[in-house]
């Protein structure tokens, strides 16, 4: 059983179903917390490069004024689903010269992986571990 979601950059308070929509149509991550048992394995998909305000500031959104850092949400979801893994598409050899992934890095318990045959090998390896 698969869900997904969208969300720009990092994730706060809503995410969505249709990029299009994405304005009109947002889902709360709160009731995602509700309805997703921690059974779900949770999976990031992105290049993890932002501002880092975006991860750890009040209001550090582009496009709207958030009320946590991206950093609380995280953490939330980390604490639902915590059999999780984000997939970068970022070359690795970058990830040391952006703040952010450092960032993200490390909230995520080092389970950011590339996103390459072998990082998938070690994202699922990891995923299917009990925890």
């Amino acid at each position: 059983h698969l869900e997904y979601f969208y969300f720009h950059n990092c994730v706060y308070e809503s995410v969505w179903r249709d990029g299009h929509r994405r304005h009109s149509e947002r889902i709360a991550v709160t009731d995602l917390l509700h309805k997703y048992g921690p059974d779900y394995k949770l999976i990031f998909v992105g290049d993890a490069t932002m501002s880092p305000y975006e991860i750890v500031y009040q209001h550090g959104s582009i496009e709207h004024m958030n009320e946590e850092p991206g950093a609380t949400w995280l953490r939330r979801m980390l604490d639902a689903w915590p059999s999780a893994a984000w997939l970068n598409p970022e070359p690795e050899r970058l990830w040391p010269y952006r703040k952010s992934i450092e960032i993200l890095h490390q909230i995520m318990g080092g389970r950011m992986y590339p996103m390459s045959v072998a990082g998938l090998e070690q994202a699922m390896t990891r995923l299917s571990k009990r925890q």
